[in-house]
């Protein structure tokens, strides 16, 4: 018999403190927590585990000296570590060698981004599967735009890009992050992107790029807004996409 101190939807704090929920479920996650003053205290006692864990030394800057040294070997001048500067300075040579310069990419990065680009794969994974892709399947932006429309709190641009072989196949809801989120589904040949939106935080510039499980990343924000796109596809073509989407 269950007590009184549990509730049936503890599982699912869980799985929604871990990212493993589909837009529609962390959004029903949510709003449960809203009402429920146990779940609401479980993924409040997550959320304060992590930060202890993080504050006891799993999570470390990277050594000044070792950093240097790694990005030497990349032969590329490494960025400067202020709270102003970007992530990743555009134009950068640290895709020398894929594989390696993503790992350093990521070793870089700060635990927070890497949680970010976590979440952004497994949303681009569970997407792949049968019927997740899209919400709303078009490869019209202009239908695919207001789709979005009292479905999240800001309207995230659309674009097609189907005349230089980047056709639009549709959108959908994610949640990434903590929040509801625009995803924007793309082909490319017979590899799929997914390009994530939301409002960024601040208005300043930042780039990224990685991999993390096989999959490739780009991460810039533009005109208030940050975007992930993710995909298989090989790296320059996904840092073609994102100069359409900057340059448009």
């Amino acid at each position: 018999m269950m007590e009184a101190k549990d509730c049936e939807n503890l599982l699912l704090v869980q799985a929604e403190f871990d990212g493993e929920l589909d837009a529609a479920e962390a959004a029903t996650a949510l709003r449960h927590r809203e009402t429920c003053a146990i779940c609401s205290a479980a993924y409040e006692s997550f959320e304060v585990t992590r930060a202890q864990l993080r504050q006891g030394g799993l999570y470390r800057r990277t050594p000044e000296q070792l950093r240097r040294a790694l990005v030497a070997g990349l032969g590329a001048k490494p960025p400067a570590l202020t709270k102003s500067a970007p992530w990743w300075r555009e134009g950068a040579s640290f895709l020398i060698g894929a594989s390696l310069a993503a790992g350093i990419a990521l070793l870089i990065l700060a635990p927070a981004q890497q949680s970010l680009i976590d979440q952004v794969v497994a949303g681009h994974v569970r997407a792949l599967q049968p019927g997740h892709l899209t919400d709303i399947p078009s490869t019209d932006q202009h239908t695919v735009k207001p789709w979005f429309d009292g479905r999240l709190d800001f309207a995230p641009p659309v674009k097609d890009f189907a005349s230089v072989d980047f056709p639009l196949l549709g959108g959908r809801l994610d949640y990434i992050g903590g929040r509801p989120v625009a995803a924007l589904a793309y082909q490319r040949g017979k590899h799929l992107i997914d390009l994530f939106i939301w409002p960024a935080k601040d208005g300043a510039a930042a780039s990224l790029t990685g991999m993390r499980n096989g999959y490739n990343v780009v991460h810039w924000t533009s005109g208030g807004m940050t975007f992930w796109a993710v995909s298989d596809v090989e790296p320059s073509s996904l840092r073609d996409f994102a100069q359409l989407w900057q340059s448009d």
